[in-house]
């Protein structure tokens, strides 16, 4: 499982902008003894690997596994890193190899491109800001009784949508409906005349729309085929929409029920919990914002 040397290069980077970058002078006529900043001489833990004097501890290493396994697209589970055999491979042809790459620039003196400066820059203030966020919203919690009100207030929303079976018949005009009607309600099969006398598409399938949501047709349709008073079994009164006359039949109705509290108390929770979150943060930037001195120069931006 090989990624490219461009993957080696940003992780390096990446590595570059947690540890920091002393600038490092090699003695002449002789190998480079690399110092890493930041990193102890007595690393915590078991070693899985060293490279020349770069320890790979097994906590930093099992993180990495994690972090790769995490970014795994859903639909490719066979790429992600499981068994010891996997793990090892890893370790010798990404990490090790890509330890290699990382003392290669520092003997380099890559540390000191402005590039690499500037990148190493960006990394350190996007985590900066991102520490500052987790610093500030771990402690925000959602208590239960605003789950409950939450549940309360929007319980009509939070039902499952209601599907309706709905057979139709369409004509071109008034009085055909009211021919219609009057058979229908001398007993003829709706299925039947729906085939013959519906002008719709659907009189090729006997009328029959299957099941459908509310907003899938006209709101003059929406409010005679998911009316409370419209029973299964039962039609409809005649009623125009904008491409005829119809007559509607409730043939089945599923869904529509109210979740228990219980069933949807970690997702109302979850939802809470992002949403202050949220305002934690827009709050603090308002603040920070009337507190700072801020010039946007729009003419610059072609």
């Amino acid at each position: 499982m090989r990624r490219s040397i461009i993957f080696f290069a940003i992780s390096a980077l990446c590595v570059g902008a947690i540890l920091g970058c002393d600038k490092l002078k090699p003695a002449s006529g002789r190998k480079m003894e690399l110092k890493v900043p930041g990193m102890s001489s007595q690393p915590k833990g078991p070693l899985v690997a060293k490279v020349n004097n770069i320890p790979i501890t097994l906590e930093d290493f099992n993180q990495e596994i994690d972090i790769y396994n995490a970014n795994v697209p859903p639909e490719r589970p066979e790429l992600k890193i499981d068994t010891r055999e996997q793990k090892i491979n890893y370790l010798k042809n990404e990490i090790v190899r890509r330890t290699l790459l990382y003392q290669d620039a520092l003997d380099k003196g890559l540390e000191r491109n402005e590039d690499v400066i500037k990148a190493l820059e960006k990394t350190r203030m996007d985590l900066l800001v991102l520490q500052l966020i987790k610093e500030l919203t771990q402690k925000i919690d959602v208590s239960s009784k605003e789950i409950e009100d939450y549940y309360n207030t929007y319980k009509e929303q939070l039902k499952e949508p209601e599907e309706r079976q709905i057979r139709e018949i369409v004509v071109a005009n008034e009085q055909d409906a009211k021919d219609v009607l009057i058979l229908l309600l001398q007993g003829t099969d709706f299925a039947t005349l729906a085939r013959e006398r519906s002008i719709a598409p659907s009189a090729k399938n006997n009328g029959d729309l299957g099941f459908i949501k509310k907003g899938a047709k006209p709101a003059q349709f929406d409010a005679v085929a998911f009316a409370d008073s419209l029973e299964a079994g039962k039609i409809s009164n005649i009623f125009k929409s904008s491409d005829g006359y119809y007559i509607i039949k409730l043939e089945a109705r599923r869904g529509g029920k109210q979740k228990p509290l219980a069933d949807m108390w970690d997702d109302i929770k979850r939802g809470l919990l992002f949403l202050k979150q949220q305002q934690a943060v827009e709050d603090l930037i308002g603040k920070l914002s009337r507190e700072a001195k801020i010039e946007v120069n729009e003419g610059e931006i072609k």
